[in-house]
């Protein structure tokens, strides 16, 4: 039997759309959690309505349900075929940024009372209060639960597979085909999503670390 390593080129092959969909879903996912809490947090009633709706439908409802909505039901109604790739980037980052929301309205609110009053104070807006000194704090707060829901997406870029996106699972799924190597093939599997995660993982501690800092050193001042 050849060596459990001739199994890694073939499934990098896929791994590359596999680090595009979680990246691109990612930073759509931050900018969703980010409008959809603010949003929840407006005191139009309008804007609070549709980022609870947002919220809501796609907290609610199964990811791989979505997935195959936008991909098989919807080109049907718009009669326009989306791309598979660019389906699972926008459903999960949407699905993510969902669940996100929460973590920032909730981030939002936890910022002392204090600080906002010290803000009017000096003569701050409301926009100049929540971006220089609401946010920066409540980032802090932020990440850690972030870090998580972005490991979530990373796994489940592996729905994507079921939509036709030739990702590391798909590839992986086609070499067990071929090989029928399924002890080989779903190991190298674990370990590859194994050490994306703790990618993120590290990145975030990162983040954490400056953020803290930049808060101390604000805090100083």
């Amino acid at each position: 039997m050849p060596p459990p390593l001739d199994i890694i080129p073939h499934l990098l092959e896929g791994l590359a759309i596999t680090v595009l969909i979680a990246v691109a879903g990612c930073a759509l996912a931050i900018v969703c959690a980010v409008l959809a809490g603010l949003g929840r947090r407006s005191r139009d009633i309008i804007v609070r309505g549709m980022a609870t709706t947002y919220v809501e439908v796609f907290r609610g409802t199964s990811a791989l349900v979505q997935l195959y909505w936008f991909y098989f039901a919807l080109p049907l109604l718009l009669g326009i075929k989306l791309n598979a790739v660019f389906v699972g980037i926008l459903v999960l980052g949407l699905n993510i940024g969902a669940y996100g929301a929460e973590i920032v309205r909730s981030a939002i609110d936890a910022v002392p009372q204090g600080q906002r009053q010290a803000a009017i104070a000096l003569n701050l807006s409301r926009w100049q209060t929540m971006r220089y000194v609401v946010l920066p704090q409540a980032a802090l707060l932020m990440l850690p639960p972030f870090g998580n829901l972005m490991i979530e997406l990373l796994k489940s870029t592996a729905l994507v597979s079921l939509i036709t996106v030739v990702d590391v699972t798909r590839s992986g799924m086609f070499l067990r085909d071929d090989t029928h190597r399924n002890v080989e093939i779903f190991g190298m599997l674990l370990v590859i999503y194994f050490c994306l995660s703790l990618v993120i993982t590290a990145g975030v501690r990162w983040l954490e670390r400056r953020l803290g800092r930049g808060v101390e050193y604000g805090g100083a001042t």
